[in-house]
């Protein structure tokens, strides 16, 4: 599971690098992201601009790697294609989750920490 973490200082941007999330990768994406996010800021990014697959497994990996960040940090969504779209907005967990068209709408205005 390829996921990149860029740090924003108040806000951190994960990257994902892989086509498909879905059965075969759930457990390990749901542990990277919570090695990435780990002690980190209150604002969590996911951007899945690579993913062209989600299924029902990896709906709920995104869903438990927001439960893992507690109740006083946010996990956001940016960059969902079409079809990874389409599964947040039947399952209605659009109405859950903070979606941004791509990683410059989420990260507006933040600078890249060094």
């Amino acid at each position: 599971m390829q996921l990149l973490k860029q740090d924003y200082g108040t806000a951190i941007l994960i990257k994902v690098e892989e086509p498909r999330i879905d059965a075969a990768v759930a457990i390990q994406f749901k542990e990277g992201i919570r090695e990435l996010a780990e002690d980190g800021p209150s604002r969590v990014v996911l951007e899945m601009s690579s993913v062209n697959f989600l299924d029902s497994s990896g709906l709920g990996a995104v869903v438990a790697a927001m439960k893992q960040l507690g109740a006083d940090r946010t996990l956001e969504l940016a960059g969902l294609t079409p079809m990874v779209e389409k599964v947040f907005r039947l399952t209605r967990m659009d109405t859950v989750y903070t979606i941004h068209e791509n990683e410059g709408a989420a990260l507006d205005g933040l600078v890249h920490a060094s």
